[in-house]
């Protein structure tokens, strides 16, 4: 079976959508470890509280290189097949991105390219968009610019907050998050430039 190897730096709404998930046959791995960089993330207690492996590593005062490759051995120690990031507040060195190629995915709460980066819902109202939403997407050695493998497109509502649009994004990053792991997993996309497409 599969390995999925979670990295997170806070509470793990989308970790915990992805272990419901794998519990209930949907996903078609297992959760090998759960990673983060912040000894009180609460996804790192709600882990454990699931009886996952879990493993916290800290980042403060390491170079980017230096902490990645301490996290890159555990997950080799773990045979992880797929990293997936869930809020994990840090950007990946180009070593990680060499070591696990086109095997590490991220959600971002808009739809990309637009909003990248932090705050992407008060950027989104910001702008006035009508329409935002969230990306499932490979990660590269950018900011949220790599090959873009799912989306979901959320409406903006007039009276919206950054607060009350980031609720609704997050519903649909709890579904669309598990659909893209499973193409991964699956084997079922190929990757042509900057597109991903259904396998031939």
């Amino acid at each position: 079976m599969k390995k999925l190897g979670i990295l997170l730096s806070g509470r793990g709404s989308n970790f915990e959508a992805i272990a419901r998930n794998v519990q209930a046959g949907k996903i078609p791995a297992e959760i090998a470890i759960v990673m983060s960089n912040k000894a009180g993330a609460l996804g790192l207690a709600r882990a454990k509280e699931m009886g996952l492996a879990t493993r916290f590593i800290p980042s403060q005062g390491k170079e980017r290189e230096a902490f990645d490759r301490e996290v890159v051995a555990v997950l080799r120690e773990f045979q992880v097949d797929l990293v997936c990031l869930a809020g994990f507040m840090r950007i990946l060195s180009p070593y990680f991105i060499r070591e696990f190629p086109r095997r590490v995915l991220n959600i971002h709460p808009a739809l990309l390219p637009s909003f990248p980066g932090e705050e992407a819902q008060r950027q989104a109202l910001e702008y006035g968009v009508k329409f935002t939403g969230c990306t499932v997407h490979l990660v590269d050695e950018g900011v949220d610019t790599g090959p873009i493998v799912c989306q979901a497109v959320v409406p903006v509502l007039d009276d919206d907050t950054p607060e009350t649009l980031a609720v609704r994004i997050l519903n649909e990053e709890h579904r669309i998050y598990s659909d893209g792991i499973c193409l991964l997993l699956e084997d079922g996309v190929r990757i042509e430039g900057r597109r991903v497409l259904p396998k031939l």
